[in-house]
C-alpha cells in the first residue's frame, strides 16, 4: 500500500507544475495582448487629436535640384496667354488657342572644372496628366533673348546661367514641372515644379 501512495503524490506534483505553467502562458499572453491593445488606441488618438499624419502630406514643391556638378533653380515661369507679340516689322505675332509659357531656370556648376558646351538643357514640361510639352525654341526664336545661353559652358561657382524656354501648353493642363539635363551625368533627367506668375 506504501508504493502506490508514492506514485500518487508524484503525479499530484506534476499535476500541479503543469497548471501553473498553464496559467502563467495564459497570464503572459494577456499581457501582450493588453499591451497590443494599448498602442494601437495610442496611435489612433494621436490622429484623433489634430496631430498630422506624415504619410498623407502631399509632396513639397521643388524649384531647385542638383545633378551631377549642376545645380537647376527655377527662376520664374510666366503664363504669356495665347499671343506673344512681335516687336519687329519682319517677325508676325504668334498664336494658339491654348497658352504659352516662357520658363527661366537658372544653371550653375557646383564641381571644380567647367563644363562642356551644351552640356545642360531643359526639357519637356510634363503635366499631372503625363502629357508633354516640347519647347517651341525655333517657332518662337524671336521671342527668345539672345544669345541663347542654354547649354554655355558653366565656370565652377559663377553665377547661374538663365535658360530661357517658351512652350505651348494646353489650357487644361495643370501640375506643371519642367524637366532639367545634366548630360555629363549618367543620371536620368529630374523634375522642378513650375509657379506661374
Amino acid at each position: 500500500m506504501g508504493v502506490k501512495t508514492k506514485k500518487f503524490n508524484k503525479s499530484a506534483g506534476e499535476i500541479s507544475r503543469v497548471i501553473l505553467v498553464l496559467a502563467g502562458a495564459v497570464l503572459l499572453i494577456t499581457i501582450i495582448v493588453f499591451l497590443a491593445i494599448r498602442i494601437a488606441g495610442s496611435k489612433k488618438s494621436d490622429t484623433q487629436n489634430g496631430n498630422p499624419v506624415v504619410e498623407n502630406e502631399p509632396p513639397k514643391p521643388v524649384y531647385e535640384t542638383i545633378i551631377g556638378d549642376i545645380k537647376f533653380i527655377l527662376q520664374s515661369s510666366i503664363d504669356l496667354g495665347g499671343v506673344l507679340k512681335s516687336n519687329t516689322t519682319y517677325q508676325q505675332d504668334l498664336t494658339t488657342t491654348e497658352k504659352f509659357i516662357r520658363v527661366t531656370v537658372g544653371a550653375q556648376n557646383k564641381g571644380k572644372v567647367e563644363t562642356t558646351t551644351f552640356g545642360w538643357e531643359l526639357g519637356n514640361i510634363i503635366d499631372s496628366d503625363g502629357r508633354n510639352f516640347i519647347p517651341i525654341t525655333n517657332k518662337a526664336f524671336y521671342f527668345l533673348p539672345q544669345p541663347d545661353l542654354c547649354g554655355s559652358v558653366l565656370k565652377p561657382e559663377f553665377t547661374p546661367i538663365p535658360c530661357v524656354r517658351i512652350y505651348e501648353v494646353s489650357k487644361k493642363s495643370d501640375g506643371l514641372k519642367i524637366q532639367v539635363i545634366n548630360k555629363a551625368s549618367k543620371q536620368a533627367p529630374l523634375l522642378l515644379d513650375l509657379k506661374l506668375d
